[in-house]
């Protein structure tokens, strides 16, 4: 037999060019399109459809020769990842078919969706070009019988889309072959009778509402019966961090007395009440046409005056004590979320980011504090001020206002919040499935300005969660559990209860980097952690207990050693190699000077801005990634690189000192941010994961919103080392060697998506069979008045909107129109 050409006007470059039996399953695609390729929701552009191969069934009982003839389809090759749409032809003769069948006869298992003479399949995820062979059987009403078969050349993942342009148009942009539905908006009801968002600041009961500023999000599954369903890509709960506000399209004209107070009550609590996380459960209607339920019974928001237990070590230490508390074993509330987490049992880990400033100290409690409290309040950034918003200027004596209020006030801590800034800081694990269960805030992780929490857990180790802490010059956490992982308790049903057993006992560590690709985790425990020393003014602390060193984490981490970072923030895990990847945003000339750079942050550059002005230090960050020794979660000494150094190709698009990656303008970035793996229950998770990196940027800014690119992004050791010659703003210049990974390529590093204007692309995931995938879209119009609204997305996204239409942080699903795995 040989293969015919079928012209087509559309290849993406997955050609198999070496195979004379093959020909690309998009060049065949438009030979035998059928309306049974609806079953993967397939858009004509790349759905395959396979023909060609035919087959004679054997004689009749008189030696007759047979007219039942059969056909398979041709050879052909795709890549893992790519929808395959197998088809069948039948030339029956004097007899009617009565059965036809599709069956896999070699390779990976791959799940057939078989309609009649159709069956269509997900390329698996291969390490090599890997064959699949498939068998077509049939039968007539005369007893014939006649089979056929097929082979599919399949191929390593790549990345299958043309990469995304800079852009400052105010919708989100993605690849051709791509669709955005828009899915919770900031307002948007979360239960009966709550109306909709008039999206004009008259708004209320943001208690029942979507919160703003969304940031991470997780898809937990749910079956069609309700139950927790980790494979469910059809129906399932959306969990959102909430981080903070774009306040001004809060309120008819703008809030009142925002910076001083006093500040109205009813504005107070619809600030307050916008913060925290949200539950809400979204339903694909079918073909990915996803929903979500308004009225769903697991609905839920998460606020700072919801209750939580405070569990770990640190839980009824005095330094907790609160009016609310005053045994240090309760609070109220969560804020200021930025990334999480995800448990291996089914529950969220939210972390609380930038808290400190929300707090609220009069100048007369400095001289009521103790050096040490001083000491801690200033490391923790718990100054001297009104407060972000200023919530406690309300006049009124709810604790939902008076809390914010960390002065000195009363007798004893039980009369007072002097201590409420100590009881955030934290990583909080949430049950979504269950929308009575009370958060619980897990101390054992140690207090920062929490950005990221991902669990790594491996069979017969203990479990790691590692976190970054959200601001220039911090560190690197990893906490190790006592307990190693037990596969059973993977699916128990009390959730929040194997939180217990891994996530309150354990060792909080610290990373310290060295300069030959080597470093060390430093354990904070008491009786190991020398005295914070005296740093100018400030004097030594004398840490008084292990709950003493886990609230004051900093202070600990500063008196090890620890290696100060550029901003670190989300951390994520390779799902295959089990390195953990962690972005560090940017850095600036006054934290980190020209002599301040070392190995792991070894940049110090000026990056112009089309404005003319200049900002020096590292304001285009980078991507650290590390491997355990002895791929061990519990090992104390590791191996790094720096992944990826973010640049403006434009502005530097040779100098190998700055656009140390060799960026291009298909794939520059600045300030990463979001991180994040494709699942592995799918060939986007697979043998080599795509990473998700998404960008909250102000440098690059000028030229181009800020977006999410995939990556394809190799292993530890993959680059080499190198010599970076900094320079500062006076022109001085000096030398800084690191370790850089390989470079970015059209191949390994594309743009996916660029945002509306003034946003930040923050918080992704996707179903668990790869086909959908879920990414916030935070603060559009963050710079804009409530009468000049900066930006009218997502309104904006279905084309003409009205001037004054106010922007929204909403999610958005993002489908590939022929079905297949996102990205790929």
């Amino acid at each position: 037999m040989s293969d015919t050409l079928i012209e087509n006007g559309y290849t993406d470059g997955d050609v198999d060019t070496n195979q004379t039996t093959s020909v690309s399953l998009e060049t065949l695609a438009d030979a035998r399109y059928s309306r049974r390729q609806a079953i993967f929701g397939g858009a004509k552009a790349t759905s395959l459809a396979l023909m060609g191969t035919t087959m004679l069934a054997a004689c009749n009982e008189d030696n007759s020769e047979s007219t039942l003839v059969v056909s398979a389809g041709q050879n052909a090759a795709t890549s893992a990842g790519r929808v395959v749409i197998l088809t069948g032809s039948v030339t029956a003769g004097d007899a009617n078919v009565t059965s036809s069948a599709w069956a896999q006869n070699s390779g990976p298992d791959v799940d057939l969706v078989v309609d009649g003479l159709t069956a269509t399949f997900i390329a698996p995820a291969v390490e090599t070009a890997t064959d699949l062979t498939f068998g077509f059987a049939v039968q007539n009403a005369d007893g014939e019988a006649a089979n056929a078969t097929t082979t599919i050349r399949v191929s390593p993942a790549v990345l299958g889309f043309s990469a995304v342009a800079h852009s400052l148009d105010d919708i989100v942009a993605v690849p051709s072959g791509y669709t955005v539905t828009i899915m919770t908006r900031l307002g948007d009801p979360l239960a009966a009778g709550v109306g909709a968002y008039a999206n004009d600041g008259t708004d209320g009961d943001f208690a029942q509402r979507i919160g703003d500023h969304g940031d991470a999000l997780h898809f937990f599954g749910l079956s069609s019966s309700g139950t927790r369903d980790d494979g469910s890509s059809t129906r399932g709960l959306m969990v959102q961090n909430h981080e903070n506000l774009n306040v001004q399209y809060l309120h008819p004209n703008g809030p009142t007395n925002v910076s001083t107070g006093p500040r109205p009550a009813d504005e107070a609590k619809k600030e307050i009440e916008a913060h925290g996380v949200s539950v809400s459960e979204y339903v694909d209607g079918g073909d990915r046409q996803w929903t979500y339920v308004a009225d769903s019974s697991f609905n839920r928001r998460i606020t700072p005056m919801t209750p939580m237990q405070i569990m770990g070590p640190a839980a009824g230490s005095a330094m907790l004590a609160t009016a609310y508390s005053a045994n240090g074993t309760a609070g109220r509330g969560t804020i200021n979320n930025c990334a999480n987490g995800i448990s291996g049992w089914g529950t969220n880990l939210t972390c609380e980011e930038n808290w400190a400033g929300y707090f609220r100290r009069d100048a007369a409690d400095v001289a009521l504090r103790t050096e040490r409290e001083l000491t801690a309040l200033a490391r923790y950034g718990v100054s001297v001020r009104t407060g972000n918003y200023a919530w406690s200027t309300v006049a009124s004596t709810d604790p939902m206002f008076t809390k914010w209020n960390a002065t000195i006030t009363g007798a004893t801590a039980a009369d007072d919040y002097r201590n409420e800034p100590n009881q955030y800081g934290w990583v909080v694990e949430i049950d979504p499935y269950d929308p009575n269960s009370t958060p619980r805030k897990r101390t054992a992780l140690g207090r920062c300005g929490h950005e990221g929490a991902f669990v790594r857990i491996a069979a017969g180790q203990k479990v790691g969660v590692y976190m970054g802490d959200d601001s220039r010059r911090e560190y690197l956490y990893k906490y190790v559990s006592n307990a190693t992982w037990d596969a059973g308790d993977a699916n128990a049903s009390d959730r929040l209860s194997v939180g217990d057993k891994y996530l309150d006992n354990g060792t909080l560590y610290v990373a310290k980097f060295e300069a030959d690709g080597t470093g060390t985790w430093l354990p904070l425990v008491f009786g190991s952690v020398p005295n914070r020393p005296a740093v100018g003014t400030t004097p030594e602390y004398v840490f008084a207990d292990q709950a003493d060193i886990l609230i004051n984490a900093r202070l600990a981490a500063d008196a090890l050693g620890a290696t100060p970072m550029d901003r670190p923030e989300w951390t994520a895990g390779n799902p295959v190699t089990g390195e953990i990847y962690l972005t560090l945003t940017n850095n600036n000339a006054s934290n980190r000077p020209l002599d301040g750079t070392d190995a792991a942050n070894p940049r110090h550059y000026g990056d112009p801005k089309l404005s003319g002005s200049t900002s020096y230090g590292n304001p285009n960050g980078h991507i650290i990634r590390l491997r355990e020794d002895g791929d061990d979660t519990a090992a104390t000494t590791f191996a790094w690189d720096i992944y990826l150094f973010g640049a403006d190709a434009t502005d530097f698009p040779s100098d190998a000192s700055v656009n140390v990656s060799g960026l291009t303008t298909d794939n520059d970035f600045s300030s990463p941010d979001g991180l994040y793996f494709s699942r592995d229950s799918n060939p986007a998770g697979q043998i080599n994961p795509v990473l998700w990196i998404e960008t909250d940027d102000g440098a690059m800014t000028d030229r181009t919103n800020c977006m999410l690119l995939a990556a394809l992004p190799g292993h530890v050791g993959d680059g080499s080392a190198v010599t970076l010659t900094n320079k500062d703003s006076t022109g001085a210049t000096a030398q800084q060697a690191t370790i850089a990974g390989t470079p970015a390529t059209a191949a390994n590093l594309r743009r996916f998506l660029v945002g509306p204007a003034e946003c930040e692309i923050t918080g992704i995931d996707m179903t668990p069979d790869g086909r959908t995938l879920f990414v916030g879209i935070q603060h559009p119009g963050e710079d804009g008045t409530p009468a000049a609204p900066t930006s009218h997305w997502p309104d904006s996204q279905a084309g003409t909107t009205a001037t004054t239409v106010r922007p929204r942080s909403a999610v958005i699903a993002i489908t590939k129109d022929d079905g297949g795995v996102i990205g790929l």
